[in-house]
């Protein structure tokens, strides 16, 4: 601890205990970890220095940006030895071009700052999350984040130019790059993307910007089914002239989580629909965004598509559209304990996907209550299942683990993936690593191996620990 607070200072490197609680907890309160220290570097120096001390000690290290992932990556479950290298001092926006629209910045940046950052400069970052005033854009990269804009703008790797990364012997890779063409073999900023930490620490980054929004206008609407709201999205894509950016389904089952949280709420349609959506159309230049979606749901109302629709007025009623989603997910996690996953089908596998899983859960796990929802025009589904109220907690976190073993495998069946855009983590790390074929497990840890040899990047986490592999 000596050596690393003469790294830091002694106020930014503390050993566990109650100042270090947030670091070792998810937000959903439910994985703890453990740690020998929590270290804040507050320079890229800094952060080299505490990986060569790490290197020399053979002390484990996980990153961790915000902490406000949800699949126990950011700290480790299974080891006391670990340091956990804390990126929030590391928060200076280096550089803004409004011209040639890119950032460069501190990984330990918050989503917000980014995004109010470009705002400023009458650009915009385009993605967006639930947690965007606390997650970190090197976290955001770290894992890939997706969010709610994926249908228009693509996954934090679409939106990264480069990066600076800080190797796991503590050397700098400085790939740092605001070109947006540059065809010089291997892109290597892609291999660290995604990585969730494990072959080095993400501490500078370049992304794009895109033009400020001018106008928008946002929908609630209220559809029969997920069928149909998958075939009102077909229709959408086709009739709003590429500038969908959001279309966002919510299983009227799940409405009772977002009264846990306001229980004053009125929903724009009757919660009596079986399907809501909120979809939003966006321009940066002169469209009449909100005649677009108007002429469209009136269309899809005529044909029966569409059973209720609202198109919000002005930004607080968008903004009040949003929230109920938001609260759906904050009302989850107040009601305790719950599967959750972040399943990705193709398009035309959503509705028969969450159908397929209700029937799974009517069928061999009954009392347990099914919560559809998610980022369907992506193909991203989050079907989470409700414990029955007073189950003991032996049984729930046992039938828990079964439902979702068995979930995994019905995804599997459709050809889609365990993970839509929240990583592996540790939480996953068997049901993926167990599904990779022997050529995918030979190149992932060739990767890994060469550049973490010791294995002392993010242990556990993503791939098998070099004991475990032995």
């Amino acid at each position: 601890m000596s050596t690393l607070r003469g790294v830091v200072g002694g106020a930014h490197a503390v050993r566990t205990g109650a100042q270090a609680v947030g670091n070792l907890r998810d937000w959903a309160g439910d994985l703890e970890g453990h740690a020998l220290a929590v270290v804040r570097p507050g320079t890229v120096a800094e952060v080299q220095a505490v990986v060569r001390v790490c290197n020399d000690f053979g002390l484990p290290i996980i990153p961790q940006g915000g902490n406000t992932g949800l699949v126990g990556g950011a700290f480790s479950t299974g080891t006391d030895d670990a340091v956990v290298v804390c990126l929030d001092r590391l928060n200076t926006v280096r550089r803004v071009d409004p011209v040639g629209m890119t950032m460069r910045a501190d990984a330990g940046c918050t989503l917000q700052q980014l995004k109010d950052t470009a705002r400023a400069a009458g650009c915009q970052f385009p993605i967006a999350l639930g947690s965007q005033g606390s997650c970190q854009i090197g976290g955001n990269a770290a894992t890939n984040a997706g969010g709610l804009n994926v249908l228009r703008y693509g996954m934090a790797r679409d939106l990264v130019l480069g990066l600076e990364v800080v190797l796991p012997d503590g050397e700098l890779w400085n790939g740092l790059s605001a070109l947006r063409k540059d065809n010089r073999g291997y892109d290597l900023k892609q291999l660290f993307i995604g990585s969730e930490g494990t072959l080095g620490i993400i501490t500078g980054i370049d992304v794009k910007l895109l033009p400020a929004i001018a106008a928008s206008a946002t929908a609630y609407v209220g559809v029969a089914s997920f069928e149909q709201a998958m075939a009102l999205h077909g229709d959408a894509r086709r009739s709003c002239a590429d500038l969908l950016a959001a279309f966002e389904v919510i299983g009227s089952e799940c409405l009772d989580m977002a009264y846990l949280v306001n229980p004053g709420l009125a929903f724009p349609v009757s919660p009596q629909s079986p399907v809501h959506i909120i979809l939003e159309a966006s321009s940066c230049g002169p469209v009449d965004v909100r005649a677009l979606i108007e002429n469209f749901l009136a269309s899809q109302l005529d044909s029966g598509r569409v059973l209720e629709a609202v198109v919000a007025v002005n930004q607080a009623q968008a903004d009040a559209f949003w929230n109920i989603r938001e609260s759906i997910v904050e009302g989850q996690a107040r009601r305790g304990y719950h599967v959750r996953t972040d399943l990705s089908v193709e398009l035309g596998d959503v509705a028969l996907l969450i159908d397929r899983a209700r029937a799974l859960v009517a069928g061999h796990y009954p009392g347990w209550q099914p919560q559809a929802y998610g980022h369907a025009g992506d193909g991203n589904v989050h079907f989470n299942v409700l414990p029955p109220t007073g189950m003991n907690e032996t049984a729930v976190r046992g039938d828990g683990d079964a439902l979702l073993a068995d979930l995994y495998s019905l995804v599997v069946e459709f050809g889609g993936s365990i993970s839509a855009e929240h990583g592996i983590g540790r939480t996953r790390r068997t049901q993926y690593w167990s599904s990779l074929s022997p050529v995918d497990r030979r190149l992932v840890a060739a990767v890994k191996h060469v550049l973490d040899p010791g294995g002392l990047m993010n242990p556990g986490c993503l791939v098998p620990t070099v004991k475990e592999n032995s």
